[in-house]
Protein backbone atom coordinates (compact mmCIF):
# COMPACT_ATOMS: atom_id res chain seq x y z
CA UNK A 1 0.00 0.00 0.00
CA UNK A 2 1.23 3.44 -0.83
CA UNK A 3 0.81 6.61 1.20
CA UNK A 4 -2.25 7.81 -0.72
CA UNK A 5 -4.14 4.57 -0.04
CA UNK A 6 -3.32 4.64 3.66
CA UNK A 7 -4.33 8.31 3.90
CA UNK A 8 -7.64 7.62 2.15
CA UNK A 9 -8.40 4.71 4.49
CA UNK A 10 -7.64 6.86 7.54
CA UNK A 11 -9.85 9.69 6.27
CA UNK A 12 -12.75 7.34 5.52
CA UNK A 13 -12.38 5.69 8.94
CA UNK A 14 -12.45 9.11 10.64
CA UNK A 15 -15.58 10.14 8.73
CA UNK A 16 -17.32 6.91 9.70
CA UNK A 17 -16.25 7.30 13.33
CA UNK A 18 -17.65 10.82 13.61
CA UNK A 19 -20.88 9.86 11.80
CA UNK A 20 -21.50 6.93 14.15
CA UNK A 21 -20.65 9.10 17.16
CA UNK A 22 -23.12 11.77 16.02
CA UNK A 23 -25.90 9.22 15.52
CA UNK A 24 -25.20 7.67 18.92
CA UNK A 25 -25.35 11.05 20.68
CA UNK A 26 -28.59 12.03 18.94
CA UNK A 27 -30.25 8.71 19.78
CA UNK A 28 -29.08 9.07 23.38
CA UNK A 29 -30.77 12.51 23.53
CA UNK A 30 -33.99 10.84 22.36
CA UNK A 31 -34.23 12.32 18.87
CA UNK A 32 -36.09 9.91 16.62
CA UNK A 33 -35.52 12.06 13.54
CA UNK A 34 -31.79 12.57 13.27
CA UNK A 35 -31.04 15.51 11.04
CA UNK A 36 -34.57 16.92 11.21
CA UNK A 37 -34.47 20.60 12.18
CA UNK A 38 -37.64 20.10 14.23
CA UNK A 39 -36.53 16.91 15.99
CA UNK A 40 -36.92 18.39 19.48
CA UNK A 41 -40.45 19.65 18.90
CA UNK A 42 -41.76 17.35 16.18
CA UNK A 43 -45.58 17.15 16.35
CA UNK A 44 -45.63 13.78 14.57
CA UNK A 45 -43.21 12.33 17.10
CA UNK A 46 -45.28 13.59 20.04
CA UNK A 47 -48.63 12.35 18.70
CA UNK A 48 -47.99 8.80 17.63
CA UNK A 49 -44.40 8.04 18.60
CA UNK A 50 -43.34 7.92 14.97
CA UNK A 51 -40.61 9.78 13.21
CA UNK A 52 -40.67 13.13 11.43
Amino acid sequence: MNFATVAAIIIIAAILFFAVRYIYKEKKKGNACIGCPYADSCPKHRQNGGGC
